[in-house]
């Protein structure tokens, strides 16, 4: 009885194919990627709470995101690294740790819209309502956006997951990286309409929300661009929605090369890579995009390089 109990908890995870040539050139450069996402972003975060003329919202709501980029990095990569060194047929997994991997997993993901729509509405009151911009954009606004981008996704991820958990298991193999909600569902034999609906609504209504707030957002900041003869204006409004902008289309642009990669099961490999880079890539370019874009952030980067460079000299 204990062995087949411990059977049907333990799950074969197929993992992503790489060459023994490749393992360990493989091997250093995820390790590499992961170690300047935690050094980047936990320095940026560090940066903004250490810098008094940091602490306003656009760079609060910002910390969500390091945080977040963090979390999910971690989610994934150390697992993968684990399994670039262990072959084939020895990556196994419990389930109970598929659970909480693929949770944290949709979690993160989902954390994304919820920051990037809160950010949205940051920078349409700066720039629309700059008069106003005090008064709406408080200490209690920034703490009641922080709790809803967290607080929100929280339930529609749980729901989500315990969708799939509830589902009685005849299968053990989990045809991807690492593992996700379509994983943890795909080892039922039962139906799974309820999931695909509740999934595709979960799907339309964070992918949906995102693009309708941040396109509603930019065609209001154009057209306060267009009317403003102030340069100023347009110049800070360019600075600073253009790295939010990029931050959404480098996500967007990762989210929607898996979907389409769905549709071609000949190219289940690229698709694995893909779902890969999805928790890798953004984390990585975020902390870059916005510590270099923005004026305030880099001037306080490059002010910290240069004290230790003389502090160093001396």
């Amino acid at each position: 009885m204990k062995n087949q109990s411990l059977d049907t908890e333990l799950l074969f995870l197929e993992g992503l194919k790489v060459s023994p040539g490749s393992t360990i050139p493989s091997f250093i450069l995820l390790l590499l990627i992961y170690i300047f996402i935690m050094v980047a972003n936990i320095g940026l975060v560090l940066l903004i709470f250490r810098s008094k003329s940091l602490h306003q919202p656009m760079y609060l709501l910002f910390c969500n995101m390091s945080i977040n980029d963090m979390f999910g990095a971690t989610t994934i990569i150390p697992r993968l690294l684990s399994d670039i060194l262990t072959t084939n047929s020895d990556r196994f997994i419990y389930y109970s740790e598929c659970v909480v991997q693929a949770f944290c997993a949709h979690f993160s993901a989902s954390v994304v819209h919820t920051v990037l729509m809160a950010m949205a509405f940051d920078r349409y009151v700066a720039i629309c309502n700059p008069l106003r911009y005090g008064t709406i954009m408080t200490n209690k606004m920034v703490v009641t956006l922080t709790l809803w981008m967290w607080g929100s996704t929280l339930v529609l991820v749980l729901i989500l997951v315990g969708l799939s958990v509830r589902l009685s298991r005849c299968r053990q193999r989990i045809l991807n990286p690492f593992c996700d909600n379509a994983s943890l569902f795909k080892l039922s034999c039962e139906s799974i309409l309820i999931n695909n609906i509740y999934g595709l609504g979960y799907t339309v209504v964070l992918m949906g929300s995102t693009l309708g707030s941040i396109t509603f957002t930019y065609l209001r900041i154009t057209m306060v661009c267009l009317s403003s003869k102030n340069q100023t204006l347009n110049h800070r409004a360019l600075q600073t929605c253009a790295s939010h902008l990029a931050a959404y289309v480098i996500m967007i642009s990762s989210g929607s090369i898996i979907i389409i990669l769905h549709r071609f099961p000949q190219l289940s490999d690229h698709r694995k890579l893909a779902s890969i880079l999805f928790h890798v890539v953004p984390p990585a370019l975020n902390p870059v995009i916005y510590g270099l874009q923005i004026k305030a952030v880099r001037q306080k980067i490059f002010i910290l390089l240069t004290t230790n460079t003389v502090m160093e000299i001396k």
